[in-house]
């Protein structure tokens, strides 16, 4: 690797350097310390898979993977790559087969990934006498397909290559386990549909803009104009031990949309106060009873779990968003908007329609896009400057209210920790 040191300003990490940004060979070593070492990903939702036979190609880190549920009804998680060739023999998103044949030279493997069929293995008999073939000493059970360790909670999937990770309880830590089991919280779960883009910006952005509470009500006036999130909002910024992961809160105010006095709040330029939906129904927002969190009703929670997945609730909607690294300058953003078994049929079309503030066109989500494509260009110019998160001050810690970066000073304390140790 040529990847040169990080100059940082200060001791801590205020003030980020734009190299973060954009090393190739520094990204190479994030995959490495991040995805492949250590650290749980995520992989999907085992409504996904309800069946035997059934399966999801996805992502971990960028190597591709496959989320399988076996003969045996158990999720079994392996990673896309012939043993023989090397090749990347799955091409589908989704499907059900009863085995996985690569194409090259079908070799075939079971869907917990081990090898059960290589042609020509005993040779081929030709004039009396038997040709080619495998060594004698070839031995099945040492070429199956590479397993990953799997974990699940509340319907949850996680997997890693490295087998000596600790628990994904440990991983998440109590502070953000409590969060995350609030939402996740046995109910079966039901896949109502996916977005995905492409953003032409580092991956770490995204974990930032879910760890910014700074921007959304500025750069989403959406949000403000109807009151979903806004800078006075009763809130709570939480993080694990590690600073990694961290959990954003907010309830939406009794008064619901901003106007009037409520306005002055946003400082918004942009802010319009006469804005009118034509559909009304779009903000039908109703409390659920899993929402109770101790004395809180949150409508909004926002989980970054470090390196690689969002849990959202925002009012109604419900979805994950998985981060799906593409070189240094590069990630795919897939979202997996879910519900509840025991959902009404009203509740599911009330989700179905808050969905439509995220994804690629959403009302909230196609500016955060924008905006880190932006920010990715300026990094490239100028790969020697940094940008300041000082809002709030310089130390790192959790908060009850929003008007901070903490969260994002937090992230990159660990990232120093593991990147420059």
């Amino acid at each position: 690797m040529t990847e040169h040191p990080i100059h940082w300003e200060t001791p801590g990490t205020s003030r980020v350097p734009f190299a973060v940004y954009t090393d190739e060979d520094r990204h190479k070593k994030e995959l490495e310390r991040f995805f492949y070492k250590s650290h749980w990903s995520y992989v999907g939702l085992e409504a996904e898979i309800p069946n035997v036979g059934d399966f999801k190609r996805t992502v971990v880190g960028e190597r591709s993977v496959i989320m399988t549920r076996a003969a045996d009804g158990h999720i079994y998680v392996v990673e896309n790559v012939c043993a023989h060739r090397g090749m990347q023999f799955c091409r589908e998103r989704h499907g059900n087969k009863k085995e996985f044949v690569c194409p090259y030279h079908q070799w075939s493997y079971t869907l917990k990934g081990d090898l059960q069929g290589v042609p020509f293995r005993r040779g081929v008999r030709q004039d009396g006498k038997v040709n080619g073939g495998m060594p004698p000493d070839f031995d099945p059970k040492d070429h199956g397909l590479t397993p990953l360790k799997v974990a699940t909670r509340g319907g949850v999937v996680f997997a890693s290559f490295d087998h000596a990770v600790e628990s994904l309880e440990d991983f998440m830590g109590p502070t953000i386990l409590k969060y995350f089991d609030r939402l996740f919280n046995g109910r079966k779960l039901v896949v109502l549909g996916y977005n995905r883009q492409r953003i032409p910006g580092n991956w770490k952005l995204m974990q930032e803009n879910i760890k910014d509470p700074y921007h959304p009500g500025l750069l989403h006036t959406w949000f403000v104009t109807f009151g979903l999130w806004r800078a006075d909002n009763k809130s709570e910024l939480r993080m694990d031990a590690h600073h990694r992961h961290a959990a954003m809160i907010s309830t939406r105010g009794s008064a619901g949309q901003a106007t009037g006095a409520a306005s002055q709040v946003t400082q918004v330029s942009s802010f319009k106060d006469s804005m009118q939906l034509h559909d009304a129904s779009f903000l039908d927002i109703v409390p659920e009873g899993w929402w109770q969190m101790e004395e809180q009703m949150p409508t909004a929670v926002m989980m970054t779990l470090f390196p690689s997945v969002i849990f959202q609730q925002q009012v109604n909607s419900v979805s994950t968003r998985h981060i799906q690294p593409d070189g240094h300058g590069a990630f795919d953003f897939v979202w997996t908007h879910f519900g509840f078994e025991d959902d009404t049929p009203e509740m599911t079309e009330r989700r179905l329609r808050q969905s439509n503030l995220f994804g690629p066109a959403g009302f909230v989500s196609a500016d955060d896009g924008e905006v880190i494509e932006f920010s990715q260009q300026a990094f490239e110019t100028k790969p020697k400057h940094r940008m300041l998160v000082e809002l709030g001050g310089r130390d790192v810690g959790e908060t009850d209210h929003m008007v901070t970066e903490t969260l994002i000073r937090g992230m990159y304390e660990y990232w120093r920790k593991v990147m420059e140790a």
